[in-house]
Order: structure tokens, then sequence, then C-alpha cells
């Protein structure tokens, strides 16, 4: 593990190629985050179980346990279920970017990669994570949702539904004004910022897994063909 120690926001590097790590590490302690290091999936795990972190930037192609499987795995239940993920790998067919969302990961960007659009990808995960966390107290109700702003929690008839931290942001964007229709690009420039490369497909795979997730109470969200997606308005 490797660290420098330059502000309060800790991101945990999840690479296993030498040069990678070392660019991540020059450029992100020259933009000011502290960064802690892991060379394959099964180290990260055992390192994540107790060290809460703020970013995890996670390679796909890992040793030993591969990105996918170490994004479900944290999701699952883990000191850092919801810390931002951003994806950073070679594999950037369209199948790949649905497949690291579906799994839980917020982010997902193919190598090679531009340093500064790196550094305002994490700028912006890092204002969502705020965003959310400044609304102490606020309980959203719809039917028989219960969204917990401040505890990024879910609930369908009082049991609690996980969702990924970009599953969450969709559901709130959509339940905070029903009966307005959001496009997919407004959902895209809501969850990643504007001028996010993100398929229609991705956000339509991603739309699904959160219908299933919420049980009977999927069907609250309605698709409206050709544009986008809207919460039902009650009756």
């Amino acid at each position: 593990m490797g660290a420098t120690l330059r502000n309060s926001k800790m991101i945990h590097v999840i690479e296993d190629d030498a040069d990678i790590t070392k660019l991540l590490l020059f450029n992100l302690s020259m933009a000011g985050y502290q960064v802690s290091t892991s060379t394959d999936g099964e180290e990260a795990l055992k390192f994540l179980e107790d060290q809460q972190v703020d970013i995890i930037l996670l390679d796909l192609m890992l040793p030993k346990i591969d990105g996918i499987e170490v994004c479900k795995r944290l999701r699952a239940g883990s000191t850092n279920n919801k810390t931002p993920i951003i994806m950073l790998t070679a594999k950037g067919h369209e199948n790949d970017i649905v497949l690291g969302l579906d799994s839980g990961a917020d982010d997902y960007i193919t190598k090679p990669f531009s340093p500064k659009v790196l550094i305002a990808r994490i700028e912006n995960a890092l204002r969502h994570n705020i965003s959310v966390e400044e609304k102490a107290g606020d309980i959203l109700k719809r039917e028989n949702i219960e969204i917990h702003l401040n505890k990024y929690e879910v609930k369908i008839d009082g049991s609690k539904t996980e969702l990924t931290p970009s599953e969450f942001q969709i559901l709130v964007l959509l339940a905070k004004k029903p009966g307005w229709v959001f496009t997919r690009t407004q959902i895209v420039d809501h969850i990643h910022g504007e001028n996010y490369a993100v398929t229609t497909r991705a956000i339509d795979f991603q739309m699904v897994g959160l219908r299933k997730k919420l049980g009977s109470a999927g069907s609250l969200i309605e698709t409206v063909r050709g544009i986008g997606y809207k919460f039902k308005v009650k009756q």
C-alpha cells in the first residue's frame, strides 16, 4: 500500500499496472488528494473492509478477483458500500460499460485517459455525495417508497432495498418531480455531469435494474417512448 497525505479526501486506487499506478499517484497527489493503493482484488477487499475512503478507482482486469466482482462485493455490504466507484479500464465496448455500471459503478473511464478529465469526474462524484449528505433529516415519500436522503437509503413497504449510488440518484431525480419527463441525456447529466459519453442502452439497462430492485414499486417509473422516463403521478 502507498499513500500521500495532502488533504482530507482519500482515494483508493485498485490497479495492477505499476506504470498506471505511478501516473495516478502523481496526478492525484498534485491535485491535493490522499491516495492509497491495492494491486489485486483480494488485497483491495481486505483493505476496504474497515478503511473508509471517499472515492475508489477500480480496474476491471485484476489478478485474483476481477473488478466486476470487487464492485459487486463492495456494494453488497462493506464499510464502503456507498463510496463512489469509478472504473478505469481498457475495455471500452458498450457491453463492458453496461456490465460495469450494472455491477454498481458510478462512472466508467476507458484507458488511455486524460488526467484532467479523471480529476473532473472525481470532483463531480464527490459533489454528488456531499449534496446528498447535506440534506440531513430529509425523507421523501412516494406511494410505498421511503427515500432517506441523509442515509442514502430506500425502503419499500418498510423493508430496506439496496441500490447502487447511480440508481439512488436516478430514483431521487424522478421521485422529486412526479409527472415530469426526464430525457436520458438529462438523467446522465444529473448523475455524471455534462458531456459524459454513455450509451442510451446503458441508461435503459440501469432502469431495468432499478425497477427490479424496487419490486412492485418499480411500476411507478414509467417509460416515455422515444424520450425518457418519469415517476407516475398519484391519481
